[in-house]
């Protein structure tokens, strides 16, 4: 079992910066793709980034691209994402994801394995 306990949300104006941690426990976090997904009220949950283990590969949705940036520190059993240039549209509960069994890319396809209980950012206009 992986657990997963994600920090750094909060209130931001936009064009902001916020710094998402993801921290496993229980197993080595080195061997599983790690996600973050987003889910505003009454829509859908959405992936935001995911990393490859061993940070071989990246993927990241369109609306994010060039604004957030996903890291990984597998010393630390942590994954970041860092967030700037933030919009009121990232308003969301973000919750951190994982699987050892999908690629970066396929992330968004699946439902991964093991999931954190999500940390609110919220961006004021």
């Amino acid at each position: 079992q992986v657990q997963l306990v994600e920090s750094g949300g909060g209130l931001v104006q936009a064009g902001g910066s916020l710094r998402l941690t993801c921290a496993a426990s229980g197993r080595p976090f080195k061997p599983y793709t790690v996600g973050w997904f987003r889910q505003a009220p009454g829509q859908e949950r959405l992936i935001v980034a995911a990393i490859n283990w061993g940070g071989t590969g990246t993927y990241y949705a369109d609306s994010v691209k060039g604004r957030f940036t996903i890291s990984r520190d597998d010393a630390k059993n942590t994954v970041y994402l860092q967030m700037d240039s933030l919009k009121p549209e990232d308003t969301a509960v973000y919750s951190c994801a994982a699987d050892q069994h999908v690629t970066a890319r396929a992330m968004g396809f699946s439902t991964p394995d093991y999931w954190g209980r999500g940390t609110q950012v919220t961006v004021s206009s």
